[in-house]
């Protein structure tokens, strides 16, 4: 059975550098009617574990470590027995919400994720954070950008552990490279192609986000 993709918003807050924020989070669940993947357990564990039902669920994989995209990992993983994955370099950020609990296993780039039907390979992308990732599937001619891009240009990088020429080096280099029609599915906010967004990179670049 071919995996099919299934989107879910939660609502919360994000975190960081004194502030707070209002936000609206994408939880893309992957897999098929037996099997599944949470990419990013955002805010509320319970209704994620609704949307995923009696599938098991096999990983919770998170894009990066912003806490509103990890606040409901825990207590996901711990409900449906899932592997919780991120990358090491986003550890300090993770620590930040989680200090009492690591995640339980490593992302690296070129690593190989399935889920029922799906193969989604780690793009290590940094830039928004140090530890960012993207998760392809050609099969599903596919992307999940976390907050890597967006429709209409990259990830904030205001903030502590971002940096907009990296985040600049990582688009250019591992998304737009992927083919035109793949589709966009980000962290927050609506999806897009990479041909929808390749040809905005100068432009990006100029206004410096």
């Amino acid at each position: 059975m071919t995996a099919r993709v299934e989107r879910l918003v939660t609502s919360g807050q994000f975190t960081l550098d004194g502030g707070t924020w209002d936000v609206d989070n994408n939880v893309w669940i992957v897999g098929d009617d037996h099997e599944a993947v949470v990419i990013d357990a955002a805010h509320d564990a319970d209704a994620i574990a609704r949307a995923v039902g009696d599938r098991r669920l096999t990983a919770i994989v998170c894009t990066h470590a912003h806490n509103d995209h990890v606040n409901a990992a825990p207590a996901l993983a711990d409900r449906t027995g899932a592997v919780i994955w991120l990358h090491r370099d986003d550890l300090p950020l993770w620590q930040r919400t989680h200090p009492d609990r690591l995640p339980d296993a490593w992302l690296s780039d070129g690593q190989v994720i399935e889920a029922a039907g799906a193969d989604l390979t780690v793009l290590h992308t940094p830039g928004h954070a140090p530890g960012a990732v993207c998760l392809y599937d050609p099969g599903l001619g596919t992307v999940f950008t976390g907050d890597t891009l967006f429709s209409g240009g990259p990830g904030a990088t205001g903030r502590s552990y971002s940096h907009f020429p990296t985040i600049i080096d990582s688009i250019r280099d591992r998304l737009l490279t992927l083919p035109p029609e793949t589709e966009v599915l980000t962290g927050h906010g609506d999806s897009t192609t990479v041909g929808a967004e390749a040809p905005h990179l100068d432009e990006w670049i100029k206004r410096g986000h």
